[in-house]
């Protein structure tokens, strides 16, 4: 492989880099504060459940190159668009993932804490939420991966990132730009999973379910 590109352009590449970061933080951020409540939303009203998640898988399935091409010409070109499409797509994984780990909590483990006097609100703070976390988490990891790798599309957005590095490498016939790229794209989303999974092994609930 060529890293010639590397050795001329680092700080070019690092700011893609930090852009992309910038951008797969702002998308999971903004994600998780809407997945959040609609999990727990269609894990308590259990008619809903099918229905939204039905809707958010098709949103899932549309092409990204041709999502955000269309977002464009509603939103404008840009961050926000880009942002827009990353967070629908987050979506599906994060809510289903809510909902799934707050529906697996052990109905004798609610019961024992409304026997200990909690009202609804307390249970799901201090029983719920902490027990369905390691299944949360597992579902903003692959969101986090999914989302690094799509957000490379962003650059068609004029949004930046790493994209901008493969998008400007095929225009300009430099294989070393999209091999750098690619490369730097691959090690964020490895150290993103790695981080993930470390910060998984030291919840309280991912510990005791290893020393059963």
């Amino acid at each position: 492989m060529d890293f010639s590109y590397f050795s001329t352009h680092q700080s070019a590449v690092l700011a893609a880099l930090l852009r992309h970061i910038e951008i797969t933080g702002l998308t999971l951020g903004i994600g998780l504060a809407i997945a959040i409540p609609l999990g727990t939303l269609i894990a308590r009203v259990r008619v809903l459940y099918v229905p939204i998640l039905g809707i958010l898988g098709t949103v899932y399935t549309i092409p990204s190159f041709a999502f955000i091409a269309f977002l464009i010409g509603f939103v404008g070109i840009g961050l926000h668009s880009a942002l827009f499409a990353l967070v629908s797509y987050t979506q599906f994984i994060l809510v289903r993932n809510t909902a799934v780990g707050l529906r697996e909590v052990d109905p004798v483990i609610l019961d024992a804490a409304s026997g200990m006097g909690m009202n609804g609100w307390q249970r799901l703070a201090r029983v719920e939420f902490p027990l369905a976390l390691p299944v949360i988490l597992g579902g903003l990891r692959v969101a986090t991966v999914a989302t690094i790798a799509i957000a490379t599309v962003a650059a068609i957005d004029d949004a930046g990132g790493l994209g901008q590095l493969l998008f400007d490498g095929y225009n300009n016939g430099q294989t070393s730009e999209i091999e750098v790229g690619a490369v730097a794209l691959v090690i964020l989303a490895i150290v993103a999973d790695i981080l993930l999974r470390l910060i998984d092994r030291l919840l309280p609930a991912s510990r005791a379910a290893a020393n059963r």
